[in-house]
This record gives structure tokens, C-alpha cells and sequence, in this order.
């Protein structure tokens, strides 16, 4: 899978460990939708306390959305306090000292009981960002002064505000952007990233927008759209007309994004929902490989190296799922207690744990868990709502990392 609208950014340079190539991060999940890091030369284990941290931000707002980091910048959604008065927005952040370089506001606020403001990720294209409040505000902006360039409303195009707000982050795909409003109008919507106009909308697929969000693949040499929804996981054409559809059982809310590979979907959702692999042929028929409880992954994402997968499963903790069979193949045997996001780089998981904020660094192996090193996010937010937790997945770009907790963000260098 191929993100082609970003040209990746990567520069060699000597240190005395080695060579280090460098990647920006353009979108929800990195430049592949996948939370995987191409980066070489990076710290095989972190010093007691942690990494070295450069900076840290207090201005990035109420919410849980992630961080995009594209020529030294870094784009992420919060809101401005609490209430009906209160805004989202979209805030651009120096990489190198952690000041802000510039705030749009977006959409108004979306209170809930988990804590309120946008979930959804920026996602860069060259010289414009689409970004998604959490009411179902779709605004193009420009990444250099967060000049507005169109909107749209997802609302407006059908669909219904889910429980937690819309979370899904855009998908830009050369010159379009892909948003799911869900609805009877249709589940996907395609627009002109340019000029703003809608040029089709799925209307055979009308599926309610659960928090999933779309990713484009190379399916035997022709592009297509793959979605997962609270009870569907399907794929589209260029053209928005539905190729293939499964039935996945979701329940109350299904959040990770869809896996591809080699013609073979992955999906999973927590609640009890489980996870579940399916071949999709050419002609785009459907064959269901397997639908097990193996993994069962809420919110934090799971990521696939070679032929394992790794992320957090409700009932196993932090696991190694192989890909083709299903089978289990090492847990941490809840070792870390909760829930948590996972991203991966030069052979490494970096992992974080929502209850605590403890980031901790873990051998991509498929033998054992191995836990390397860890640290706790300090500070952390006084703001977040009660029921809140550490939500964020953690963003590796450029040799360094990037955590946030609400209004707070730290950057570490992770590099010699």
C-alpha cells in the first residue's frame, strides 16, 4: 500500500551509531495508515527516566487527536475549552523549538462523558491540510497560515453525528479526499481536494459512520478504498461503486483502522468483537479465512510486521497474533495492566499505556515479549476529563518521538 500523495521526506545522516534515515508523518497512522516507521539508526534502549525530551507544548487544546508532522511542522485538532461557546481547531507547531506557528478554528465543540473535543488526526497533502472536527466539520486549510480554502459538513451530506463524534481522520489520495459521513446518501463521500466539490458519494453502501477511518490500497494492480464499519467492512473503486462487502459483528464502538495485505483484509474491534481475516480475490470475491477472539483491540490500534501482528487484545493484553493463521503467539500476560496505543520502528514497538502515560519499548519479535525500556510522559495534562486516558497514539518522525496528553505534547529525541 502506497500513500501517493505525500512525497515522504528522507534525509541520511552519519552519527557515530550508524547511518539514520528520516521520515515525516503526513496522517493518521504515518505515511502508510499502517503505524509504521521506515526510520533506521534509532535508540535500541532508552536511558533510565527515558529519552532525552527537546521540548514541550502546552498549547495543543481538549481532545485526543494525533499529531502530523510534514517539513518541520506539526499539525494536530484540539478545542479551546468546554461548552457551547467552545471551538475546534487546527494548530501547526514549530518541531524544533515547540512553539505555535499558527491556530484555525475549525467547528464547534462535541461534549461527551469520556471527555470532549476532536478525535480526528490532520492529514497533509503538499501545501493543504484536511482536517475533521468532531461535529462533522470537513475544512481545507493551508498548511503554511491555516488560511481556510473550502469546507463541507458531514452532516450535510447525510450522515448522523456518531456517540463519541465524528473520529475518523481523511484520506487524501492524489487529488481527492475521502470522508465518511455514513448515512442513507451514502457511507463514503469523495471530494476535490483543490476546489472542495463532491465528486460522487457510495450511495450502494449505506452503512452509518462508526470510527474506523479509510485506507487505499493497490488490489492486483487497481486502486480501491477499503472501510470498516460497525457491522461492514467493504472495498469501493476510484468511482465510489461497491466491489466486495463482509459482514464484521461490531458492537457498541469499532475503532481500529483495516489491514491490508497481499489481497487479504484484517480487521478487529473490541467490545467482544474480535478480529477476522478475509481473502479478496481479483474479481472481488470474498473468502472468509478466519473470525476469532484472539484479538480484540478497543482503540490503540494494531500493526502488522511481516507476518505478525502486534497490539493490545482486551483479554491477552499486549500480543503477537500471527497474521495467516489467527493463532496467538506470545502475550505479556497483561504485564502492563492496561489498554494502549503501538507504533513501530527500526524493530521496535513503541508502546504507551493509557492509564499511566508510561511509554515503553518492546522487540518486534515473534519468540517472546521483551521489554526493553520504559519511561512515564511527565508532564501529563491537569484538564483531562475523569473518565479520559492517554488516547493518543504515540508518532515517531525524524528521529524523534512525539506523545501527547491532551494540551500537552513532549518531544523526544530518540536518536544518538
Amino acid at each position: 500500500m502506497v500513500f501517493r500523495s505525500v512525497a515522504l521526506v528522507f534525509c541520511a545522516c552519519v552519527l557515530l551509531s550508524g547511518v539514520v534515515r528520516s521520515e515525516d508523518w503526513p496522517s493518521w497512522r504515518g505515511p502508510n495508515r499502517d503505524d509504521i516507521s521506515t526510520e533506521t539508526g534509532l535508540l535500541r534502549k532508552w536511558p533510565e527516566g527515558g529519552p532525552e525530551k527537546l521540548w514541550t507544548s502546552k498549547d495543543a487544546g481538549l481532545g485526543y487527536s494525533g499529531c502530523s508532522i510534514v517539513n518541520g511542522v506539526l499539525f494536530t485538532m484540539g478545542a479551546d475549552g468546554t461548552g457551547e461557546e467552545s471551538n475546534d481547531f487546527v494548530i501547526a507547531i514549530n518541531t524544533k523549538s515547540g512553539e505555535k506557528v499558527w491556530q484555525a478554528n475549525v467547528g464547534s465543540y462535541l461534549e461527551n462523558g469520556w471527555g470532549g473535543g476532536p478525535r480526528s488526526t490532520p492529514t497533509i497533502s503538499g501545501d493543504l491540510l484536511i482536517a475533521i472536527s468532531s461535529k462533522g466539520d470537513v475544512v481545507c486549510l493551508s498548511t503554511k497560515d491555516g488560511a481556510e480554502k473550502w469546507r463541507a459538513s458531514l452532516t450535510g451530506l447525510g450522515g448522523t453525528i456518531p456517540s463519541w463524534g465524528y473520529c475518523e481522520s481523511a484520506l487524501i489520495d492524489d487529488d481527492r479526499v475521502l470522508v465518511t459521513p455514513g448515512g442513507d446518501n451514502g457511507t463514503i463521500a469523495c471530494f476535490n481536494l483543490r476546489t472542495g466539490e463532491k465528486i460522487w458519494q457510495s450511495s450502494e453502501m449505506k452503512q452509518p459512520a462508526n470510527y474506523s477511518s479509510i485506507i487505499a490500497v493497490d488490489h492486483f494492480g487497481k486502486r480501491q478504498y477499503i472501510q470498516l464499519t460497525g457491522q461492514k467492512v467493504f472495498g469501493l473503486n476510484v468511482d465510489g461503486k461497491l466491489l466486495w462487502q463482509q459482514d464484521f459483528p461490531g458492537r457498541v464502538a469499532v475503532v481500529p483502522t483495516p489491514i491490508y495485505k497481499d489481497g487479504q483484509v484484517y480487521v478487529t474491534a473490541g467490545y467482544g468483537a474480535g478480529c477476522m481475516l478475509q481473502n479478496v480475490t481479483a474479481d472481488s470475491a470474498v473468502e472468509k479465512i478466519y473470525d476469532n477472539k484472539v484479538m480484540k483491540n478497543h482503540h490503540g490500534g494494531v500493526l502488522l510486521v511481516g507476518d505478525y501482528l502486534y497490539g493490545h487484545s482486551d483479554d491477552n493484553g499486549m500480543i503477537c497474533q500471527n497474521f495467516n493463521s489467527g493463532e496467538l503467539v506470545w502475550s505479556d500476560k497483561k504485564k502492563n495492566g492496561s489498554k494502549g496505543a503501538v507504533a513501530y520502528a527500526d524493530g521496535m514497538l513503541y508502546c504507551l499505556s493509557e492509564d499511566s502515560g508510561e511509554c515503553y519499548l518492546v522487540e518486534a519479535t515473534e519468540t517472546e515479549y521483551k521489554e526493553i525500556s520504559r519511561f512515564k510522559m511527565d508532564p501529563q495534562t491537569t484538564r483531562r476529563n475523569p473518565q479520559g486516558r492517554v488516547w493518543t497514539h504515540p508518532v515517531i518522525s525524524n528521529g524523534r518521538l512525539y506523545l501527547r496528553d491532551q494540551d500537552v505534547i513532549c518531544c523526544y529525541k530518540i536518536t544518538e
